[in-house]
């Protein structure tokens, strides 16, 4: 995941309200799970009159001039003015990957959806919530001059104007450090690599033996008392040569039991003919 530290770049709008995540990246991009390539169909509905379908070559699909990506003077915008309720929806995480992709690194609205908010953060995007009257007046800024830039200061939890304005932003301590450092969850897994090898390791030696042990106690009780129940066969671990014997048995058991079938059928067609002849 790329660190984030402080961003300058230009802001492109997104002048509505509750934009959901089938707005932001439409379903049908959804069958792939690469985590690149969805920049092309970041807002596909609105930003293409056609609709634009996985793996389709973009550079012929007929744009729509009336969406402000695709105006020349949001060119290359890395900020995003958004309005509230921004990423609702459905949880996919492929609009942050979208929007990632597309270039934004910052999105700056008056309230967000959790998922979605939750989701920027994991993937190297910043989600910045100020108040209705200040996105206001940066959409007002931003409408009035081509080309307007902010800056934004992670580190110092502040978005500079072009005039030198600063204006604070909140954000959490967790996802501020993730954001530095450009960690995201496997990231903060690989930090633990050396704790984790060395649990690996002694799980495996461990393992071993156990299972070095356990072997000694069964060679030890064959010899000690080898007509008894071998240990291998407690734990199951009985090969085809050690069940031989029960097999045996078990044959030897199921024989008894028909000759006791045939002779417990053989007394009682006795017993019918002796009532029989009683009876004459």
């Amino acid at each position: 995941m790329k660190a984030f530290t402080v961003v300058k770049g230009v802001v492109a709008p997104t002048d509505l309200a509750n934009v959901d995540t089938d707005m932001i990246i439409p379903k049908q991009f959804l069958k792939s799970i690469k985590r690149s390539g969805f920049g092309p169909n970041l807002f596909d509905a609105m930003r293409y009159l056609d609709e634009g379908q996985p793996g389709q070559d973009v550079s012929g699909r007929p744009l729509n001039p009336e969406f402000p990506l695709n105006f020349a003077r949001y060119k290359g915008a890395s900020v995003l003015l958004a309005r509230s309720n921004f990423g609702c929806g459905s949880s996919r995480e492929h609009a942050p990957w979208a929007l990632e992709d597309y270039g934004f690194r910052c999105v700056i609205a008056p309230s967000f959806a959790d998922i979605f908010f939750n989701n920027c953060f994991k993937n190297g995007l910043l989600p910045i919530v100020l108040d209705a009257k200040t996105v206001d007046r940066l959409f007002q800024a931003m409408y009035a001059q081509e080309g307007y830039e902010l800056t934004i200061d992670l580190p110092n939890q502040q978005i500079i104007t072009p005039d030198g304005e600063k204006i604070a932003f909140e954000v959490g301590e967790f996802s501020k450090h993730c954001l530095i450092n450009g960690l995201d969850d496997i990231g903060l897994t690989l930090q633990d690599e050396p704790a984790i090898r060395t649990f690996e390791q002694r799980w495996q030696q461990g393992a071993e033996g156990e299972a070095g042990q356990r072997h000694d106690e069964q060679h030890h009780a064959r010899a000690e008392a080898p007509h008894l129940v071998r240990e291998d066969e407690l734990h199951g671990c009985v090969d085809a040569a050690d069940r031989q014997p029960d097999e045996e048995h078990r044959d030897d058991d199921q024989r008894h039991r028909q000759v006791r079938r045939r002779h417990h059928h053989r007394d009682r067609q006795r017993d019918a003919r002796a009532d029989e002849a009683h009876q004459c």
